[in-house]
């Protein structure tokens, strides 16, 4: 028997099929493209996508073997939204996080909700990331499609749908809106009438894990899937992450190495929001019951391959041919010990704790003997520098971490994962399924499907270690005189790099 987890991102998404014992079974990928019909816009077509991701489930299940399949869950990309009708028409794009639309509303909100009051509510603060002005652009430039729109489903919500599933929402997506009361978990009277839209245009929030419907009979012809199987809420891409790397206790944190670099930590109270306000911290609900989750991060992976872009484009096109990995080639050069080129990682606005917009990247210690080996060191040092600055605030917030649990594409380098671990003085542990959100997906169809009690059954059944990684204590206090000269960098360099 096996159970199907879909992970659909912002620019393509994965389903994979686990037998009950987490063992990958068979798994497809597909891309789709982001429209920019002019610029500042950043859309997805979802009728396009909706095709594209058919074709890989159909692709998935022929190869796992459809009839096993027990239940299936999508977990999602956190803002974006779709808006459909009741009979499941698709009436417009949906628009991405980093669309600029709604920018316009953010000093309006401001003035009517303070950063305090909003975060003691919802675990947030305002920014135009967030479902919020989205949906307000689109009641005030597209009010027929507003009016029309019987639900604004997330991706999660809108791909369940069209497998057959009710219009729901888990509570970490839900989060993503702005609307939701995190204490209550339910949609947020105060913040619908503050900001002028109608509550009845969202779906049910549900906990993650929780049975939404099953696969109609049309879809399971059409994809090859056994009819009526149960489809389960899943969760916020970066908890299904944490899930099926089995980071559900407090202690334990994800860290994800993808394009942005994400630390998930999971901790079980709420923490004062002016703590959390002073750190850069969301408070979120994780897909494990009674958790919570925050996330910091930053663009590790995206410098990396903008290196890969500038410095190594001939190599590039070469391992392209011959079917090579050029990041492990990459990698194969950075030298032992810390890298002579101390690195500010502000290549695009950064994340927590200051946000900061309208900086740039500085590499500092520049050579004529200067290899390119250092500065891509100095590079992945530089990223998990800026990650360790709000890490070492986390105790005075109550937030502990005792090990990290490595996923994402960069955890199958070695090389980064123990560079990590030397940086920060604690242990890394890579999990044996390192594209963990399918997993963790497929753990909340267990649930759903009866295969397991509970998240923490699914995550005991299905996730299994391949790797530990021990902190090197000498490297560690190199690096550390290293961290203190990398903490002088900004301020140093602040009042320049924002009058760029």
């Amino acid at each position: 028997m096996s159970l199907l987890g879909i992970d659909a991102g912002t620019t393509g998404c994965k389903a994979a099929v686990f037998s009950e014992e987490g063992q990958l079974l068979s798994s497809a990928y597909a891309e789709y493209d982001i429209r920019h019909p002019q610029a500042g816009y950043a859309e997805l077509d979802p009728v396009e996508v909706w095709a594209i991701i058919k074709d890989l489930i159909r692709q998935a299940a022929a190869q796992a073997g459809a009839s096993a399949i027990r239940g299936v869950s999508v977990s999602s990309m956190g803002e974006a939204v779709v808006p459909i009708t009741a009979e499941m028409q698709v009436l417009g794009p949906s628009l991405l996080n980093f669309d600029q639309r709604g920018e316009e509303y953010l000093a309006d909100l401001a003035a009517k909700i303070s950063d305090q009051h909003l975060y003691q509510i919802n675990g947030n603060t305002l920014g135009n990331h967030y479902s919020l002005t989205k949906l307000l652009w689109i009641q005030h430039h597209q009010p027929e499609i507003y009016a029309r729109t019987r639900y604004f489903l997330h991706w999660s919500g809108y791909l369940s749908c069209m497998l057959g599933a009710e219009p729901s929402v888990d509570y970490s997506l839900a989060n993503r809106t702005l609307l939701f009361d995190l204490d209550r978990a339910a949609w947020s009277d105060e913040l619908l009438a503050l900001a002028g839209l109608d509550a009845a245009k969202l779906p049910q929030p549900v906990p993650s894990g929780t049975v939404i419907g099953s696969v109609s009979e049309s879809m399971a012809r059409e994809l090859g899937l056994p009819a009526g199987i149960p489809i389960a809420a899943a969760a916020h891409d970066q908890n299904a992450n944490a899930l099926g790397c089995g980071v559900i206790h407090e202690g334990q944190a994800v860290y994800g190495m993808g394009t942005y670099t994400c630390i998930t930590p999971v901790f079980r109270r709420r923490i004062d929001p002016q703590i959390m306000l002073e750190r850069g911290l969301n408070t979120e609900h994780h897909a494990a019951p009674g958790r919570f989750v925050s996330f910091i991060y930053n663009q590790g992976g995206a410098l990396l391959k903008w290196y890969r872009d500038t410095f190594a484009a001939a190599e590039k096109q070469a391992a392209a041919a011959s079917g090579q990995d050029i990041y492990a080639a990459l990698i194969s050069e950075i030298p032992a010990g810390p890298s002579g080129v101390l690195v500010l990682p502000h290549f695009i606005p950064t994340g927590p704790p200051e946000f900061i917009s309208n900086s740039s990247g500085v590499m500092a210690g520049l050579k004529l003997e200067t290899t390119r080996g250092e500065i891509l060191k100095g590079m992945l040092e530089g990223s998990i520098y800026y990650l360790k600055e709000s890490v070492d605030t986390l105790p005075s917030a109550g937030i502990r971490i005792d090990d990290f649990r490595a996923v994402g594409g960069g955890s199958k380098s070695d090389a980064w994962v123990q560079l990590s671990a030397d940086i920060f003085g604690t242990t890394f542990v890579r999990p044996r399924v390192t594209e963990a959100g399918t997993l963790g997906a497929a753990i909340l169809a267990g649930v759903g499907a009866g295969v397991f009690q509970s998240v923490e059954e699914g995550v005991r059944a299905m996730v299994s270690l391949d790797r530990t990684f021990e902190p090197d204590p000498a490297r560690h206090r190199a690096y550390a005189g290293r961290y203190a000269q990398y903490r002088k960098l900004w301020p140093l360099m602040k009042d320049y790099l924002t009058g760029l």
